[in-house]
């Protein structure tokens, strides 16, 4: 099927250090990231917010194809995902995923629309490759 590639480097070592990471398409090219920008307020990205960046986009898209498939046409779809990194240890882990969602749908039931989006919700590619607890709330505007 596709493969898509991210690359990244850092110079140096712990709080020190500065990386940056590109993706395959050039969409981020050497953007920064680091300690400043993971655990504090600093300039660039970091792991965390690319990851959620992916789910709310992937999301998206599986409840686009899953609607159009049962016959409606979305006019709306709008995700925003939080990913929450938590200390594990010594280290850190990714627990949880919070998907928020707001759709405008035309003649769909709330029920419907709940089947739906649960389905997309555990049947996109980055819900089935996270493994930490992955939420969802909405708000439909019919």
């Amino acid at each position: 099927m596709t493969t898509r590639s991210g690359s990244a480097s850092y110079d140096g070592f712990g709080k020190d250090g500065k990386g940056h990471v590109s993706t395959q398409s050039g969409v981020l090219s050497d953007t920064q990231y680091g300690f400043s920008s993971r655990f504090e307020d600093g300039i660039g990205t970091n792991p965390e917010e690319l990851i959620a960046a992916a789910h709310a986009s992937c999301f998206t898209m599986a409840l686009s194809f899953a609607l159009a498939g049962a016959g409606f046409t979305a006019s709306k779809l709008e995700t925003t995902a939080k990913v929450t990194l938590d200390k594990d240890g010594d280290g850190f882990s990714i627990t949880k995923s919070a998907l928020d969602l707001k759709a405008t749908i035309a003649d769909i039931s709330p029920e419907q629309f709940e089947a739906i989006a649960a389905g997309a919700k555990a049947n996109c590619p980055v819900s089935k490759v996270l493994n930490a607890e992955i939420t969802l709330t909405h708000s439909l505007n019919a």
